[in-house]
């Protein structure tokens, strides 16, 4: 525990059929923990085994929480239009607190509870889909939800976030990652190897280089599907009892520019999602790319990080406890 280099030796074990095995039973333990906690502590039922699909961190424009809640209206409008569709069933979780003053991250958070309440009010997606906004975000709730963890969302406009640190400990938990080449997520997927991610959307240099002509607009005339979705908000049906809630929503999406280029990462992001559910149907597929990301995730830790300072910047020697 005091020297995550060690987890290295898990490579070879990705091809032992026995560990992986046991490498899937222990995370089917901890989503069962973690949904009898939530059960006792919230209320809310959840289904431990549909796929555990989370987003917790700090909810703001640029981590994008607003893309994951279009993502998710995206696959319930085709369950809606396709109650025969193969599509496995998926637990969101997200999670976070919003700065006092920001009222549009304070709005996201309101719009990801409404859709939760219609999605769990529908018969078409009932035991298909559910949305949970966990409340009070702390560290021992993430304890029980990232160990529980099968998707790790790090989802961020490319170029916006410094690091990161979610993602490390979602990847060290054995989730794998659908996320964008930003932050931290760049050197785990070196790490790891980006064939053990589920990557996608624009670079930093193609957001930066497209400022000058990107048109959320020509999105929303040339993708059906984004267009649906964004539809789907502005007829009230996820606010038929507060009409105009979420116009600041849409006013954000298209109206102001789509600064954080949610529109322009949203094709993308559900076709990296449709790869990773196809994934998940093969069991030993899917365990033995979690357990590589398990394995490469020791670089990542405060202790090797710590001591590359002290030997690198500070000249610090070890001070041995007797």
């Amino acid at each position: 525990m005091t020297d995550l280099s060690q987890l290295s030796k898990l490579r070879p074990l990705e091809s032992d059929s026995a560990f992986r095995s046991a490498f899937l039973k222990a995370k089917r333990d901890a989503k069962s923990k973690f949904a009898d906690w939530l059960r006792a502590s919230s209320g809310q039922k959840v289904d431990p085994d549909t796929i555990f699909d989370c987003q917790i961190k700090r909810i703001h424009e640029y981590k994008r929480q607003l893309l994951n809640a279009l993502r998710i209206i995206v696959l319930y409008n085709r369950l809606r239009e396709n109650r025969d569709l193969d599509m496995p069933p998926r637990t969101f979780f997200f999670a976070g607190k919003a700065a006092p003053a920001y009222q549009l991250a304070k709005l996201i958070i309101k719009f990801i509870n409404n859709l939760a309440g219609t999605i769990d009010g529908d018969p078409v997606t009932r035991g298909r889909l559910k949305v949970v906004f966990v409340p009070d975000y702390c560290v021992s709730l993430a304890e029980r939800l990232i160990p529980a963890t099968d998707v790790s969302n790090q989802i961020s406009t490319a170029g916006y976030e410094a690091s990161g640190t979610s993602n490390m400990k979602f990847m060290m938990n054995g989730a794998l990652t659908l996320g964008t080449r930003d932050g931290a997520t760049i050197e785990m997927a070196e790490e790891a190897g980006e064939e053990n991610f589920f990557l996608f959307g624009l670079t930093a240099d193609q957001v930066e280089s497209s400022r000058g002509w990107y048109n959320p607009h020509w999105h929303y005339d040339n993708e059906p599907e984004t267009r649906a979705a964004l539809d789907v908000i502005s007829s009230e049906y996820f606010s038929r009892y507060e009409p105009g809630v979420f116009g600041p929503l849409l006013n954000a999406l298209l109206t102001d520019g789509d600064h954080y280029m949610h529109l322009a990462d949203l094709k993308s992001y559900l076709e990296a999602d449709q790869r990773l559910t196809e994934l998940y149907g093969d069991g030993d597929a899917w365990a033995r790319k979690a357990i590589l990301n398990v394995a490469s995730s020791g670089k990542f830790s405060s202790d090797r990080t710590i001591a590359q300072y002290a030997a690198e910047v500070w000249n610090a020697k070890p001070c041995p406890v007797p």
